[in-house]
């Protein structure tokens, strides 16, 4: 006998469930966006790009799914409780969190300055723990539950000297995902956490079209970076019922390329 959540025809379906995508104006955030509508959900898309998200939405309405965009800085305070409570207001109540906006400085360790570092990270860990927690507030609120997938990365656990704020910040991420795991599991709020490796977004478009390029590749031992859909099946797994046991959990997405 299977204790726990009941079975269902497809534990992946997320018809009619509410999801906030933070930094959904490009790269990861968009896909993120886009996979999530294809399984049903009706997607905020945040950013502080309007222009970015109008064209985001668009795609999703193409396919005629719900897609509703919020101008947010995860930074601000403020922002961040107007955004989630705009999202209730227009969606409903929100049932996934992908916490994904960030940024990256990149310059050898002794150039970098104070305020590089600040901007850092305040996108990657202050930006992740307000979306996390004015969400987790919501949910508690509203007495649902649901699923944060906060986006990490594999230099939360490899070491690249040339982005030494970004490595810290999604270091702290994996901690905070363990630790808001433990804390909201009383609420029936999973807390997991994706680490990609190298994808091509516009946050690594330069690195990964540089001179250094082809010899990291050979570093990976898939012997090549992330493919488009490659992170579709890890989110909607953390995101959907199917991993309805898991929680504090980290799902490395990076050909093996933390292994060597």
């Amino acid at each position: 006998m299977i204790s726990g959540t009941s079975m269902q025809p497809n534990p992946f379906d997320l018809t009619g469930r509410v999801a906030l995508v933070t930094g959904a104006s490009g790269g990861l955030g968009r896909r993120f966006a886009i996979t999530l509508a294809r399984a049903g959900a009706k997607v905020a898309l945040a950013a502080r790009r309007a222009d970015r998200l109008a064209e985001v939405a668009r795609e999703i309405e193409a396919f005629d799914g719900r897609a509703f965009p919020i101008v947010m800085d995860v930074t601000n305070a403020a922002s961040v409780a107007a955004g989630i409570a705009a999202t209730e207001t227009e969606l409903g109540a929100i049932a996934i969190l992908v916490n994904n906006a960030g940024t990256v400085v990149s310059k050898p360790v002794l150039d970098h300055t104070e305020d590089d570092w600040d901007k850092v990270i305040d996108a990657n860990l202050k930006g992740v723990w307000l979306v996390a927690q004015e969400t987790a507030r919501h949910m508690v609120r509203l007495g649902h539950g649901g699923s944060i997938v906060n986006i990490a990365s594999m230099l939360a656990y490899a070491v690249e000297p040339t982005v030494p704020s970004y490595c810290v910040s999604k270091a702290a991420v994996v901690q905070l995902t363990r630790t808001l795991a433990v804390a909201l599991a009383r609420h029936k709020i999973r807390v997991n956490a994706l680490a990609p490796g190298y994808f091509m977004s516009e946050m690594t478009r330069g690195y990964l079209t540089g001179e250094q390029s082809a010899a990291e590749i050979q570093r990976i031992p898939q012997r090549r970076i992330g493919g488009e859909g490659d992170l579709d099946g890890p989110l909607l797994l953390l995101a959907s019922d199917a991993s309805a046991y898991m929680t504090g959990s980290v799902i490395l997405v990076d050909g093996g390329h933390s292994l060597v």
